[in-house]
């Protein structure tokens, strides 16, 4: 689904915890996230620092959306 939404001229970014999987279905920008049952945030964290963590994730993917890419890149 990746490569044809692409092919339309669409970038994608994949957000995942698990980024060989996200290699595997061929997505070109890829953002590792935190971890599997919570993969945008971190319940453990006091409100105002999960608020930060998420942001940075989404300002990430933003960045990796407007980025380009001639092969499969993760953005740390």
């Amino acid at each position: 689904m990746v490569k044809s939404v692409e092919a339309a001229g669409l970038p994608v970014v994949h957000m995942c915890t698990v980024t060989p999987i996200s290699m595997t279905v061929g997505a070109n920008r890829i953002v590792p996230t935190i971890a599997i049952p919570h993969p945008l945030g971190n319940p453990a964290l006091e409100p105002a620092e999960e608020y930060k963590l998420r942001r940075e994730l989404v300002e990430k993917a933003l960045n990796a959306l407007t980025t380009e890419v001639e092969d499969q890149t993760i953005f740390e």
